[in-house]
């Protein structure tokens, strides 16, 4: 049995995943979430850390691998990090075993990911930085419209004449909004068009794939808007592309989860090294 820990540090969050993993035999123990809001990651992930530790009886020394993903590369006591799309396809997995690929919405850009049935990932397709179909974007909109977050998605849904914005550019896109508000667009009819735009970016990028079988997973900050889900699976319909959407409650964790599971993969294959060396 192998003790493991994932962390994964984002632009708007550390979610932090405690897992005891043996074989195919996984538990998953705990998690936490902890927004940024102009605080050190970094500190944030140590205090979460020990925290999950100490709640569950546990000390550093009791873990077996602990592994970091995202911009938690230079975190001084990890054991191993490991690449986002990586990690985000396992956990992706974990959460859906009938995923066979994903949308990962983060705050500064999307990718679509293909995968096997094992979590590797296979191809990948992704937003430039700038594009509006990223999590910032959208909670800049939010903020702006006076609204909050776990309201987006709702609201989103109350549209009866969504106003599509630019697909293109951040900048354009947030005068579009400006634009709309001066016509009294409502703030249903602007976040619509928005997930409008948003989905139809990355339902691009996932045909561009060719995946053609397969659930297809939302993970990252935006995967429990609720409205942009099904704008993605309508704009899948549009696409005549015969795959569910789905998102799950822990797809802000499919990161974590995958590089705990990867470390217990890693910390197995260096064990019998060891046992090998030691042998010889």
């Amino acid at each position: 049995m192998a003790l493991t820990v994932g962390i994964d540090v984002g632009t708007g969050a550390v979610k932090t995943a405690l897992f005891e993993i043996n074989g195919d035999q996984i538990n998953w123990i705990d998690k936490q979430t902890d927004r940024i809001r102009n605080r050190e990651p970094f500190k944030l992930a140590e205090a979460a850390y020990d925290y999950l530790l100490e709640k569950h009886g546990y000390t550093r020394d009791d873990v077996d691998y602990m592994a970091t993903t995202g911009d938690a590369e230079s975190i001084p006591y990890s054991t191993g990090h490991f690449y986002s799309m990586t990690t985000h396809a396992r956990g992706a997995l974990y959460l859906n075993p009938d995923a066979r690929s994903l949308m990962d919405i983060g705050a500064l850009n999307g990718k679509a990911i293909s995968m096997d049935e094992k979590g590797k990932v296979l191809k990948y397709k992704m937003t430039s930085q700038c594009a509006s179909g990223s999590g910032q974007f959208l909670e800049n909109i939010a903020r702006y419209l006076g609204i909050g977050q776990d309201e987006i998605g709702g609201l989103s849904q109350q549209a009866d004449d969504p106003e599509v914005v630019s697909g293109i550019c951040a900048v354009l896109a947030e005068t579009d909004v400006i634009n709309m508000v001066s016509r009294s667009i409502s703030a249903a009819n602007i976040l619509k068009g928005i997930h409008i735009s948003m989905a139809a970016r990355l339902v691009k990028l996932l045909k561009s794939l060719k995946v053609t079988e397969g659930v297809v997973m939302c993970t990252g900050g935006l995967a429990l808007d609720s409205g942009l889900v099904l704008a993605l699976n309508e704009a899948m319909a549009k696409n005549k592309l015969d795959m569910p959407v789905v998102s799950h409650e822990d797809s802000i964790y499919a990161g974590a989860i995958g590089a705990a599971i990867w470390g217990a993969f890693r910390h197995e294959k260096l064990m019998e090294l060891e046992n090998m060396a030691k042998a010889s």
